[in-house]
């Protein structure tokens, strides 16, 4: 089973990256762009079989170490 997780950016966290993207897409004359945020990727190989373990234990990284709660939150997809 793989797990896709996408870390995000809790909404009122300041993302200076996101406004460095849109400033740049900006200058390069893509005008309609009004805001950008950046998050992260996380692509797990689990040898399990069992959704809902998988879901549970993924939830678990993110807590522990993928994600930090303060300032982010996450989105867990499971595929075969």
């Amino acid at each position: 089973m793989k797990a896709r997780v996408h870390v995000y950016l809790k909404p009122g966290v300041l993302d200076p990256q996101g406004q460095a993207v849109a400033n740049s897409l900006k200058h390069l004359g893509f005008d309609e762009v009004g805001a950008a945020r950046q998050g992260k990727l996380i692509e797990i190989d689990l040898n399990t079989a069992d959704a809902e373990l998988a879901q549970k234990r993924v939830a678990e990284m993110c807590d522990k170490l993928l994600a930090n709660p303060v300032i982010e939150t996450y989105d867990i997809e499971l595929s075969a």
